[in-house]
């Protein structure tokens, strides 16, 4: 994860945190465990189980700790509702998610990326191709997820390690680009035939990066400044009016993702919370997790009202229901 060093600085939660576990039954009569062995054979799952995944913003556990590498970033949805995310066990790998019947994922190494590449971002563009952001070697990966044949989409001369990238509804990319020696960041723009063009550079460490329900607006957060910047789009794809849509007093952002109704879904690594922030800035509620190191959200699910987070510090992923689907949901 190309933020590491400055993640590492940041953590909060303690390695050594205790875990509850149950008292051990240490004798049961030979008479009795058989039906013990039955009831829980069937009995159903917990009401606080299903509550949780009922529940609106109701964190639980969709793949558990350790399945991923510390670097698991880039999650997103594509064909067939498969979940994707980078860091499989470790750095250079793509896994994939397959939600069950029982609410939980049960994840497979999906591709190895080539020698010295490490992804991060992932978006799927509207024909199924899955596009991944490569900070090591500097490129935008373009992967067919049938054949897992991976190319070089674009190359991006002069980027420091790109990071995040949003989709526009016309096929644009961008990508966040961020130093994190120094502090500072850059923002791209990627057209549909792999041109790569520098829109801005000088800004704080850029990272999460999304694209509004209609096109016509682009969020870049800057994480160790905390803020969140807002552009216009235009029709040539550049960003125009540029200002400033919010800024945290804490901790720090991670990756982003807009619902149909332009709300913004911003990772809160070292709160271990996904704020939710409408289009006009406001701070709707925070969304407690399990974890304390949030590194990306997004949308998926039958209705597209899934939220799935990656957690650093578990290597896990997690979800939570939303009131209103993403905003490519139905693409």
């Amino acid at each position: 994860m190309p933020e590491r060093l400055w993640h590492t600085a940041l953590r909060t939660v303690q390695e050594d945190t205790a875990i509850d576990r149950p008292t051990p039954i240490r004798s049961v009569p030979a008479a009795v465990l058989p039906l013990l062995l039955a009831a829980c054979a069937s009995a159903p799952a917990a009401p606080d189980t299903l509550a949780a995944a009922a529940a609106p913003f109701v964190a639980r556990d969709f793949v558990g700790d350790g399945v991923f590498g510390g670097g698991i970033e880039g999650p997103a949805t594509g064909p067939g509702g498969v979940l994707y995310a980078v860091a499989f066990g470790r750095d250079g790998t793509i896994g994939r998610v397959v939600p069950q019947a029982d609410g939980l994922g049960h994840a497979s190494p999906f591709v190895e990326l080539p020698a010295g590449s490490t992804g991060n971002g992932i978006r799927f563009g509207a024909d199924g191709a899955m596009f991944v952001a490569d900070y090591t070697c500097h490129n935008v990966l373009r992967i067919d997820t049938r054949t897992r044949a991976v190319e070089v989409f674009a190359h991006l001369a002069g980027a420091h390690q790109p990071n995040d990238i949003a989709l526009a509804p016309d096929g644009t990319l961008y990508a966040s680009d961020p130093d994190w020696s120094t502090g500072t960041g850059q923002l791209w723009r990627i057209g549909r035939d792999g041109a790569a063009t520098r829109l801005e550079t000088g800004m704080g460490t850029t990272n999460g990066i999304e694209v509004g329900p209609d096109g016509k607006r682009l969020y870049v957060n800057e994480s160790v400044q905390r803020k969140v910047w807002v552009y216009d789009i235009g029709a040539d794809g550049g960003v125009s009016n540029k200002r400033l849509l919010l800024e945290f007093p804490d901790h720090g952002m991670d990756g982003m993702r807009s619902d149909v109704d332009g709300n913004l879904y911003i990772a809160r690594y070292g709160a271990g919370t996904v704020a939710v922030v409408s289009p006009t800035g406001e701070l709707l509620r925070e969304v407690r997790l399990k974890g304390q190191n949030p590194t990306n959200v997004a949308f998926g699910g039958a209705d597209g009202r899934e939220v799935y987070v990656t957690l650093q510090d578990r290597g896990a992923i997690e979800t939570f229901r939303s009131e209103r689907p993403g905003r490519e949901y139905g693409r």
